[in-house]
């Protein structure tokens, strides 16, 4: 057995979701797995009969993860495992679910077989990042989406310094801008007249929200250097900015903070069931066919 033991982790707040864990719990038993339940998804869904782990428990003892919720579940999660190395599968609760590719309705017989050994492993890039002021630190964190400085409130355009491996790219006058890893590419990123980019590819991309100049367009780059945003002036005096790292916001940007984003030392391993493909979550999520194909019928 590949994955002798399994964390389950499901976004607590959604009502309804300790029945269809308990039932994942029981495939996941019956194929002879040990059975671990994230501590606040226990807490809040009442399913105290299976071992409850920490994040820190979860990154020693499980073999696997199942995240069953949406495209933030996966993201929480994959912060808190991505140092520990425990790949992931994601179970689809929510709405779009570009992440979490598995649709609920198929989850046991999915999980079943990917137990048996009947699965495909994906790495994807990560991002770390930081606000500086000075030489003090405020704020650091990890993404696996992006990374997006933007104005905060009503307030007017930011101007930002953006360098790559210090050397000097542009300064631009925006709402925002948005770092984005691949897999991040189907999220802000895509709002934002982003390209769709491959998730196995190793590469960044940096892609300004409603600039100024509409010249100023969206560029990938390689994931080895160092994007520096540094912001040069607030739109009015009163205006403020923020920066989000995925669900982690620092909110107190001033004129002379900088935003240094680079590829994390960690990845996240994606586990997915045999058969999966990028370009079929594409077809279903985005609508890019007219007409039902029939592989995508079969999904």
């Amino acid at each position: 057995m590949h994955f002798k033991t399994v964390a389950i982790v499901g976004r607590h707040q959604d009502t309804g979701l300790d029945a269809p864990l308990r039932k994942l719990a029981a495939t996941l038993q019956a194929a002879g797995c040990t059975v671990l339940i994230e501590a606040d998804t226990a807490r809040n869904t009442g399913i105290t009969e299976l071992p409850i782990a920490t994040y820190e428990d979860i990154g020693k003892q499980a073999d696997l993860a199942v995240i069953m919720g949406g495209d933030g579940t996966m993201l929480g999660a994959s912060r808190q495992l991505a140092q520990s190395g425990v790949p992931l599968i994601g179970i689809n609760h929510g709405r779009l679910g570009f992440i979490t590719d598995i649709p609920l309705q198929s989850a046991n017989d999915a999980l079943a077989s990917v137990i048996h050994g009947n699965f495909d492993t994906e790495d994807r890039v990560m991002l770390e990042g930081s606000v500086t002021r000075g030489d003090t630190t405020l704020f650091s964190g990890l993404a696996l989406n992006d990374v997006v400085l933007n104005r905060a409130g009503r307030g007017g355009m930011i101007d930002v310094k953006v360098e790559f491996n210090n050397n000097f790219m542009y300064s631009q006058r925006a709402d925002g801008l948005i770092v984005a890893t691949p897999t991040g590419s189907t999220a802000y990123s895509l709002s934002a007249s982003g390209p769709v980019v491959h998730p196995t590819l190793n590469a960044i991309l940096l892609v300004p929200v409603s600039p100024q100049t509409l010249s100023n367009r969206p560029i990938v780059l390689p994931d080895t250097g160092t994007i520096s945003l540094t912001i040069t002036a607030l739109g009015r005096v009163e205006s403020g900015a923020s920066v989000h790292f995925d669900m982690q916001t620092w909110s107190d940007c001033q004129p002379g903070d900088r935003i240094d984003v680079r590829r994390a030392r960690h990845s996240v391993r994606f586990i997915h069931p045999t058969g999966y493909s990028f370009f079929s979550t594409l077809r279903r999520k985005l609508y890019w066919n007219h007409m039902p194909q029939p592989s995508d019928e079969a999904e």
